[in-house]
């Protein structure tokens, strides 16, 4: 940029009534880099080498996984220090949530880690289920339901974590094969919850409905074909040279970093360490199926994702026994003080209520259509207490802690997403790093700032 332009900027901004002064620089020279003029930036530093650069990657650079921003100081190429600046996706779900019914709430969480939303909904039922002292009372089939569609997510998350790696590092056919696959899941995803995505299919007491008739032969058919997809990522990436240079070494955490900063799931699991919750703290029965904690011991992005492959395969088994075990029965506690909403069906217009329950409350019982109407307006009330649930998602631990003051809606819900508390480590995973390995390091940490700002 030159000079004059410099100046005219200036007088420009310094003319605009509406522009911020608070943020002007008021000391040393700002250079701003627009389209393809960093040559000329660097050639008018001149020769004062010790003079900082600060460079914004983000809000809106497409490497950064929507809009995360990243302030780089620089010297050359080098990354000296790193700061995140978060906020730019800000939701108040959480806030949200306190004005909302208990079942309600599910139409929420859902909605905050968008790329596992299953995850989101079983967090919270759990610590729901838990305030109200109903756990045992699930319905097996809802659990076996439950564990077989996260673990789908996992499949589909991780594909999007793949692929989205790949985009940034410039293999686009790795972009195009992580979206291709992620497709096969949200089509039963589809199938099963009428949507792709923010399903608030999980409910507090169970599911809002049963599997629809044909969707376990077409989980079987993905279980056919997925196992060959995620074998030709792996021939296309495991031994590629180009990838391993772009990752091998590159956002270091050792054990030491990753519990000091309460990083989890595959970024520490690349340390060596197998925990993971469905191991170490089980939930939903987990600790009844056959399946492997993956771990690694190369601290590095090319480790996570090595763990992250190796963790689709193993969902896929799981989802193998959630199909094995799946007998019929309901998907609903029993209690018809918290199974909201009633009796469903899925006609042409969609979800709704069937017309043999619509037939019941409007024609036969005044005493049902009181209590569907209480139950569906006003909600369930939770006993008094709090309650902390954690399971783990396909980026790490995600815990939900609920506050009830015995109402029919929260008093407070906090969610502990691992995408905002393994963001702490991008500064430790970057720092002394080159511009281009900050790319990788942030990829392989997966975080999803749905989550992060909430």
């Amino acid at each position: 940029m030159s000079t004059d332009e410099r100046s005219y900027r200036g007088a420009h901004r310094r003319a605009d009534p509406y522009a911020a002064t608070d943020s002007e620089p008021t000391e040393g020279t700002v250079f701003t880099a627009t389209g393809q003029d960093w040559d000329d930036i660097v050639r008018s530093i001149g020769p004062a080498p010790e003079e900082r650069i600060v460079v914004n990657m983000g809000p809106q650079h497409p490497s950064t996984h929507g809009v995360l921003r990243l302030i780089l100081e620089l010297e050359g190429e080098t990354v000296t220090e790193l700061r995140c600046g978060i906020g730019y996706l800000h939701t108040g779900i959480e806030k949200n949530m306190e004005f909302r019914t208990w079942t309600q709430g599910v139409t929420f969480c859902t909605r905050m880690d968008y790329l596992s939303p299953f995850y989101n909904e079983a967090a919270f039922c759990l610590a729901v289920e838990r305030l109200l002292g109903v756990t045992d009372e699930i319905p097996d089939r809802a659990t076996v339901i439950r564990v077989l569609l996260m673990e789908l997510n996992r499949i589909s998350s991780h594909l999007v974590a793949l692929a989205t790696a790949g985009m940034e590092l410039g293999a686009l056919t790795v972009m195009t094969f992580g979206f291709r696959e992620r497709e096969l899941v949200l089509d039963v995803f589809e199938m099963i919850t009428g949507l792709r995505m923010n399903h608030a299919f999980i409910r507090p007491g169970g599911l809002a409905q049963d599997l629809p008739p044909g969707a376990v032969e077409k989980v079987r058919d993905l279980l056919d074909l997925m196992p060959k997809r995620l074998r030709d990522i792996r021939l296309l990436l495991d031994d590629n040279p180009i990838f391993r240079l772009r990752t091998e070494g590159i956002g270091y955490l050792d054990l030491a970093a990753c519990m000091s900063l309460g990083v989890s799931g595959p970024p520490l699991r690349s340390t060596g360490l197998p925990w993971d919750l469905r191991k170490s703290q089980p939930y939903c029965g987990y600790e009844t199926y056959e399946f492997a904690v993956q771990t690694q011991t190369t601290c590095d992005a090319y480790g996570r994702y090595l763990i992250r492959m190796a963790e689709m395969e193993e969902s896929l088994k799981i989802v193998e026994q959630c199909l094995d075990r799946l007998v019929p029965g309901p998907v609903m506690i029993a209690d018809r003080k918290i199974a909201w909403p009633a009796q469903l069906a899925l006609g042409g217009d969609g979800l709704g209520n069937s017309l043999d329950h619509i037939r019941h409350i409007m024609s036969e019982s005044m005493e049902a259509l009181i209590h569907h109407f209480k139950l569906v307006t006003e909600g369930f009330r939770v006993p008094s207490g709090q309650v902390y649930s954690a399971i783990e998602s396909p980026r790490g631990e995600l815990g939900v802690h609920l506050v009830s003051d015995g109402g029919t809606r929260p008093y407070r819900a906090h969610f502990r997403d691992p995408s905002f508390t393994n963001l702490q480590a991008v500064a430790a995973a970057c720092e002394g790093s080159m511009i281009s390995d900050v790319v990788a390091a942030v990829a392989s940490l997966d975080p999803v700032m749905g989550g992060v700002d909430r």
